[in-house]
């Protein structure tokens, strides 16, 4: 590792980016330890593998000595935290997650994907096309993929590409995590009002893309969707050497239930679909193309390209039923995959079920944001429960509010995990698609396995 890091200590370790962070550099050869409070799988597992869940949960300053080289602060952990305080007392170098990638990063070209959403799908794009083209790359993602072996990989490689999240950077510092890496390629995908717990107003929160687009380097290049009202004022705006680089969907047909990508050498039959991905696609495409990629290579590599995880992911289907799940929960992301599983099988009814499950979306202030996010759905369904609005020291919300934020006095709304489960099973799925969106899981529904009961018995 550079500048002779050989011992690192993770105040937080149990995050889903720090946890696979600390077992990346365990497998390296650096000696890890860390501390949370509580840690769920598959953090939890994972790091029992690898010897590294800590003996006993919380927070011991007795830990933090002067023979660490470097500590990971992660979002998780509180200003006043006493390993923290410890650490700044002895002077350590305290690093958040993305300031040490990096400093581990210094020497490579760096290529940042940030926007509200698409940013996971656009960065496994990039990764596939690369690993199909068998070239050398780091990279940081948000969720696993066929394409690489876990969320991070620190190596000797030329390029690194990250997946750039606009949320605070860590407890102590409250500047969006895109900013650290210094890109020399940045791309944003688009811009949907999001975390509504630490940007308060959507100015607030288009401020981060701003400060992300303005460090863009003299030489460097910026990327954007022209389709984006948001990502074009950012986009757009006249940086002094700064390559401006616009984007839209990516011409495509469906047929038969099956997406081809159209091109000057015919079309491409490619497993993803929705508008939103051919959007997806074009971005990963320029930012291909600025690394060295041939347009056919591209081509080449795309009909093998899966998705990532969560995203669109099709648990099971048969020939009248398809089951999806999906990461969605800002409403962006709601419309934008309801949208696509519908209109990939018109001819099908579509059962749309979210789960209200972030602060943002459980606020009675910023859920109106969901306003005709499942017209696109036949059936739609919303699922939440009240004893997370009130651990998030939030009022729990009321079916009247639902439906009209929503504005959907159809929705059927469940806030026990059970009987959302019995009324999905009840349904007569012939020619008929589910679509589970959700950041959370339902209560503690396996959804892997209910979506394939919900085939298997139809």
């Amino acid at each position: 590792m550079q500048n002779n890091i050989s011992r690192v200590h993770f105040i937080a370790i149990g995050g889903s980016v720090m946890h696979d962070l600390a077992l990346h550099l365990a497998k390296k050869g650096v000696k890890v330890s860390g501390s949370d409070d509580e840690i769920y799988d598959p953090a939890k597992s994972a790091l029992k593998a690898q010897g590294l869940l800590p003996e006993q949960f919380g927070w011991f300053p007795e830990k933090i000595t002067d023979e660490i080289d470097a500590i990971v602060l992660g979002m998780h952990a509180r200003p006043d935290n006493p390993e923290l305080k410890r650490a700044q007392e002895l002077g350590l170098k305290v690093y958040s997650y993305p300031e040490y990638i990096y400093e581990q990063s210094k020497d490579k070209q760096r290529i940042v994907i940030a926007g509200s959403h698409g940013k996971t799908t656009i960065t496994s794009m990039i990764l596939h096309v690369l690993q199909y083209l068998d070239r050398e790359f780091d990279y940081v993602i948000g969720a696993k993929t066929a394409t690489v072996e876990g969320l991070v990989k620190l190596s000797d490689a030329p390029v690194i590409v990250i997946e750039g999240d606009e949320y605070l950077t860590s407890p102590i510092d409250p500047s969006p995590k895109c900013l650290k890496y210094q890109h020399h390629i940045g791309l944003i995908s688009g811009i949907a009002w999001d975390h509504y717990n630490v940007f308060p107003t959507l100015d607030d929160y288009v401020k981060q893309f701003e400060l992300f687009a303005d460090a863009s380097p003299k030489g460097g290049s910026l990327i954007y969707c022209e389709e984006d009202d948001l990502a074009t004022m950012i986009g757009g705006k006249e940086r002094a050497d700064v390559n401006r680089i616009e984007y839209r969907a990516h011409p495509h047909l469906v047929k038969d239930g099956v997406t081809y990508l159209k091109t000057e050498e015919g079309d491409v039959k490619i497993q993803l679909f929705g508008y939103h991905n051919m959007q997806n696609i074009s971005g990963a495409m320029e930012v291909c193309l600025r690394i060295g990629v041939l347009k056919k290579d591209f081509y080449q590599a795309m009909p093998s390209f899966g998705g990532a995880s969560k995203r669109l992911e099709l648990v099971a289907s048969n020939a009248h039923t398809s089951v999806f799940k999906d990461f969605a929960h800002a409403p962006s992301k709601l419309l934008a995959s309801s949208k696509a599983v519908k209109q990939q099988y018109p001819g099908r009814t579509l059962v749309a079920c979210m789960e209200l499950h972030t602060f943002s979306s459980l606020n009675k202030e910023f859920i109106t944001q969901y306003q005709d996010t499942l017209n696109d759905a036949d059936i739609g369904v919303v699922y939440h429960n009240p004893e997370v609005s009130r651990h998030k020291k939030l009022e729990p919300l009321t079916d009247g509010l639902i439906k009209e934020a929503f504005n959907r006095n159809d929705l059927k709304i469940f806030t026990d995990s059970q009987s959302l489960k019995n009324f999905l099973e009840e349904q007569e799925w012939t020619n008929k698609n589910l679509l589970l969106m959700s950041s959370g899981n339902y209560g503690g529904i396996d959804l892997d396995a209910f979506g394939k009961s919900i085939v298997a018995s139809n």
